[in-house]
């Protein structure tokens, strides 16, 4: 017989990068109860569902996380939970590079609420995570956040968002949706930061008339779906994320889809329906409240909730009954685009700082950590035992776990992003990327021309009046590797670009990613002003004086297109009349410092990055001058052959 939860949803908040989720459900949160006058979180515009320092400093969401909302708002007992309804959300990644965390989000729930901007409208990830949704055949709530915006367009954001529902829906075979219930979406108009939400459509650049969030509240009770069960299935629960307590050891979040879990108990461990099970303990079961999670002693239908006792449990895993096991089918999850070669640090000034961790062994046992909690990544053995490829869904996954393992004390060596090839058919074919590119109108012609000379073929070109322009593309993800760096220098930063997977074509030729090239040192040493002052017309340095620096290594920007050697630590002869500084350090030009994405960027195909703690480097892949020019002539008689 069948049953709903009347007083449980679980809805997942999907949007584009910053068009306002996490701040979304801050408000949620606050206006749910979650904190109340004792709590120790104080609103002072921080999100606090971004409680990663990454999350914080870039200003994304990385993880997708969930938390628990009791809502005990006049539309509880409107829809049969006269005692409050627990709203489970899932705060999912708006970058398409975290794409997995989406796809593992959306695993956990029964709907969900797409935000998307006033002004921007739909972006790439607006349809990946769009797409998803309706692939698994979810209900949508569309939220138009931040009306509020002086540029709002409320009306044609409205239009967009319903034709991309539409185009997406009719390229759908494989699922059979309700074309009645797509036609009937709600829409509901938000400004997040301000807590309010109305259905009324508020006047372009207006907050909503209503001042708090009760008609969104109201839509996700009438609007996502009840859990619903069968009263006499077994168990069955399936791990969609993981995470560590320092008492607790390993935790897995599962969604419960039928039975009950119980604290104490003994299930079984499956890896899909056709794997062997595993018997496992139930040591201890915790709930979501708000942030928080509290101990409890049973889990029903529908319920998001986290476990302990099984150290070695993985994502996609599920909890059975042991007399009448039922496992799910593991999650699907895309594959990956793009890999880096990650592996211990090589370079001359290695381990010069006590503490950091060095060896292949650490290496690889954090990579092997990585694989258990992240759903989207691969790591395979390469031809040398101290270095892995690894691979994922875009370049700033990979720079975001380079600049974690950094922080954790690693040091590293990291080779230049490649895409990940397939054969189809004999023929080579690559990842390509669909990128929408919005700039004012006078930077239109160094953006077409910069996105050619990457292979980049334009679809679609629309200009709302506004002075802006917005592109669409079709390119090869290798075009997107160091893209951003040269895209905000043409377009003077003002330019916004995004791109999502558009799967495999065939390969499309040769890219030039860099029109420069680099200033080599072609010895050891430390750094003098006097070198740098008179190598300055050459280009742009990287070191300051007093650096230590080693053959190979990259040290500025030649503002030609070929590598130089330069001698960057040639001190000034000293006389009985001056010191070696004493007019140099006022006339030097400052550095340019590189971030480790803009070195990743920055880094030629013979080049890679070494990562430490405290300094990232850019250096040459053959430290030796000598070896590098043998290795070139012999290329060379190569070709010539």
């Amino acid at each position: 017989m069948t049953q709903v939860r009347a007083d449980l949803r679980n809805v997942a908040i999907v949007a584009h990068v910053d068009h306002g989720k996490t701040t979304l459900v801050d408000g949620m949160l606050w206006q749910g109860g979650a904190f109340d006058a004792r709590a120790t979180v104080e609103k002072t515009g921080e999100r606090v569902m971004d409680s990663g320092d990454l999350e914080r400093e870039k200003g994304i969401t990385i993880l997708a996380k969930n938390t628990a909302i009791t809502y005990h708002g006049p539309s509880a007992a409107e829809f049969g939970a006269p005692e409050g309804v627990i709203i489970n959300v899932i705060d999912t990644p708006g970058h398409a590079d975290f794409s997995g965390e989406v796809e593992r989000g959306l695993s956990m729930v029964d709907g969900v609420v797409l935000l998307v901007d006033a002004s921007e409208g739909p972006l790439p990830q607006t349809r990946f995570v769009l797409r998803k949704a309706l692939e698994a055949n979810l209900p949508v709530i569309t939220v138009i956040n931040k009306v509020d915006r002086p540029d709002a367009r409320i009306s044609e954001v409205v239009e967009e968002a319903q034709d991309l529902l539409l185009n997406l829906a009719a390229d759908i075979d494989e699922v059979d949706l309700d074309l009645e219930r797509l036609m009937d979406i709600p829409v509901i108009y938000a400004a997040a930061k301000a807590g309010r939400a109305d259905t009324v459509q508020p006047a372009d650049g207006q907050v909503p008339a209503n001042e708090n969030l009760e008609p969104l509240f109201r839509a996700i009770l009438e609007h996502i779906p009840a859990p619903t069960y069968e009263a006499d299935a077994p168990l069955v629960a399936q791990v969609t994320n993981l995470d560590a307590s320092p008492f607790l050891g390993r935790l897995a979040l599962v969604r419960v889809y039928s039975g009950e879990l119980k604290k104490g108990a003994w299930v079984g461990l499956a890896n899909g329906p056709d794997s062997d099970i595993e018997r496992v303990h139930i040591t201890e079961l915790l709930r979501t409240q708000g942030l928080d999670r509290v101990p409890a002693t049973v889990a029903g239908p529908g319920d998001i909730v986290a476990v302990a006792g099984m150290p070695n449990i993985m994502i996609g895993q599920t909890l059975v009954d042991l007399d009448d096991p039922r496992p799910k089918p593991r999650i699907h999850i895309d594959d990956p685009a793009i890999s880096m070669t990650i592996g211990i640090n090589t370079s001359p000034l290695a381990g010069k700082i006590k503490g950091h961790k060095l060896t292949a062994r650490q290496v690889r046992d954090r990579l092997a950590q990585e694989l258990v909690g992240n759903v989207s990544i691969r790591v395979l053995p390469t031809d040398r035992p101290d270095a892995w490829e690894v691979q994922d869904r875009g370049e700033l996954a990979l720079a975001i776990l380079v600049e974690t393992m950094r922080r954790e004390g690693f040091e590293l060596t990291v080779g230049k992003p490649q895409v990940v090839k397939r054969i189809i058919d004999g023929v080579v074919h690559e990842p390509w990327e669909r990128a929408t590119i919005d700039v004012p109108e006078e930077h239109l012609g160094a953006v077409t021309q910069l996105m050619a000379a990457r292979k980049g073929q334009m679809e679609t070109m629309s200009n709302h009046g506004s002075g802006w322009v917005r592109m669409e593309f079709v390119l090869p993800s290798r075009g997107m590797i160091g893209f951003r760096t040269q895209f905000l220098t043409q377009t003077r930063g003002t330019g916004i670009a995004a791109s999502i997977s558009e799967g495999y074509a065939p390969w499309a030729g040769e890219i030039e990613s860099r029109n420069t090239g680099s200033l080599v040192s072609d010895r050891s040493g430390q750094v003098t002003a006097f070198s740098l002052q008179r190598l300055e017309d050459r280009g742009t340095f990287f070191v300051d004086p007093g650096e230590e620096t080693y053959e190979g290594q990259i040290v500025g920007e030649n503002s030609r297109n070929e590598d130089m050697e330069v001698n960057v630590v040639k001190a000034k002869e000293m006389t009985n009349m001056r010191s070696a500084n004493a007019d140099v350090f006022e006339s030097l030009q400052a550095r340019r410092k590189l971030t480790l994405e803009e070195c990743i960027e920055f880094a030629a195909e013979d080049e890679c990055i070494e990562v430490t703690p405290e300094v990232v480097r850019v250096r040459k892949v053959i430290l030796s001058t000598t070896e590098r020019l043998r290795q070139a002539a012999r290329r060379k008689r190569s070709n010539g052959n």
